[in-house]
């Protein structure tokens, strides 16, 4: 599935204890493009930032363009949470990432850290290389990025290897297409492959609300859906969860963007799925043609408005 070298090379003399380098690698079965979004998309972001089972990350910003930044909070029972702060400095899709990051604890800065990410591959496999240029101000950061840092690292390639990316530049404003997506009096005319309909239950397309409806097919065949919206940046991007049903099981964690092309939109839609069976079962049954559909149906609605 994947390979790592993780190395650590700290500086001489009196100040091996407090500045490191500490290099990642990882080889990932998931196309360059796929292994892009898992590492800069909040949601997806989301779903292998923490490390271990036995730590929960909460995330109260998380807005990955340069100049943006991320800040979480790093929660373990009976201990202070660890707060997070991450700050895009460059951000160059497929190929390299910027960013520093700043570790504190009960509002004392424990660390500093500039984190450079380059990518390579095909879109078959991937490469990332990290290198971390820690400054450590409090005992044993060096021990904790080593650890924390490889297992989350092993965590992202397992999300990109479940990872499902659609794109799709479309020919008109940004305003049109997200008013087309964001409305939910137009969103069910569109939504779904050639052929389905949506029939909505209720509907609440803000941060926080939620879509209950079913999608059905051109034979009939009803396939109840439930999505449920934790963030909404207008014009930009949003997050959402879609469940099997009404309140069930997670199937994917998903993401919509929408960037300004002079004019265009371009549309990228991605999803984690919640494991890689059903990963595999997407593709089986086709999904990424089908969610092409839906985006030509999006297309074809805002060019009729």
């Amino acid at each position: 599935m994947m390979s790592n070298g993780d190395t650590t090379s700290t500086a001489p003399d009196k100040r091996k204890d407090r500045f490191a380098t500490l290099t990642f690698e990882r080889d990932v079965a998931a196309p360059v493009s796929v292994m892009w979004h898992a590492w800069t998309a909040p949601a997806a972001r989301m779903a292998w930032a923490a490390p271990t089972p036995s730590v929960t990350v909460e995330f109260l910003e998380a807005d990955s363009r340069v100049g943006g930044r991320e800040v979480s909070l790093c929660k373990v029972a009976g201990q202070s949470d660890i707060r997070c702060e991450v700050g895009w400095l460059e951000l160059q899709p497929a190929l390299r990432s910027v960013n520093y990051e700043v570790v504190s604890s009960e509002g004392v800065t424990q660390s500093a850290a500039l984190v450079t990410a380059d990518f390579s591959g095909t879109d078959k496999r991937s490469r990332l290389a990290v290198t971390v240029q820690l400054s450590s101000l409090a005992e044993n950061m060096e021990a904790g990025y080593q650890q924390g840092f490889g297992a989350g690292l092993d965590n992202l390639a397992g999300v990109a290897e479940r990872t499902m990316v659609l794109e799709r530049v479309i020919q008109a404003p940004r305003t049109l297409v997200w008013g087309a997506w964001m409305n939910p009096e137009t969103l069910p005319q569109w939504w779904g492959p050639d052929g389905f309909s949506c029939r909505t239950t209720r509907i609440d397309l803000r941060a926080g609300g939620e879509w209950v409806f079913d999608m059905i097919a051109p034979d009939g065949t009803v396939f109840p859906n439930h999505h449920r919206y934790g963030e909404v940046r207008p014009e930009e991007r949003i997050g959402y969860t879609l469940l099997w049903g009404e309140n069930g099981p997670k199937h994917a964690d998903a993401w919509a963007l929408f960037e300004d092309l002079d004019g265009a939109t371009k549309v990228t839609l991605g999803m984690v799925f919640t494991t890689a069976a059903e990963f595999q079962d997407a593709k089986g049954f086709g999904a990424e043609e089908l969610g092409q559909q839906t985006l030509g149906k999006l297309e074809r609605f805002v060019a009729s408005r």
